[in-house]
């Protein structure tokens, strides 16, 4: 579409180009006297430098146009961009979160069994001394 646009702009000038160029050589194999040629000569130089400014204010606008559009438009991206990078950050720390409750709980679950594990060993240690010394004060 802005391609178009400028296309539309180059034309637009060719044609104002053109035109000048047209004109100027009219004026001057046109048979008129030299006062009268220069004074259209100079009327016309004054018509195509007011179309001139005014093209260029209307081209001027719809630069200044364009640039704010695009700043809108990056504008809305970054924001975008953010409130997605938030969004991947909350998750991330929602999954860290739940790998750590997890992590603990396996942990303390680990730590009950290896509390548990150690008793029944000591218990087992316990009576076998308890067998090893009732052994001994047999045969003695």
């Amino acid at each position: 579409m802005e391609d178009n646009k400028t296309g539309k702009g180059i034309l637009l000038l060719g044609f104002l180009t053109g035109s000048v160029l047209g004109a100027a050589i009219a004026l001057l194999y046109a048979p008129k006297a030299g006062k009268e040629l220069r004074n259209d000569i100079r009327v016309k130089k004054d018509e195509y430098l007011d179309d001139t400014s005014e093209y260029l204010e209307i081209a001027k606008t719809k630069a200044g146009d364009l640039i704010n559009e695009g700043k809108k438009r990056s504008e809305k991206l970054i924001h975008d961009a953010k409130e997605k990078a938030t969004s991947l950050i909350k998750d991330a720390n929602s999954v860290l979160n739940q790998a750590k409750v997890r992590a603990t709980n396996m942990t303390d679950s680990s730590k009950d069994t290896i509390v548990g594990e150690s008793e029944r060993i000591k218990d087992a240690f316990k009576a076998g001394v308890e067998a090893y010394n009732q052994e001994k004060s047999k045969s003695i």
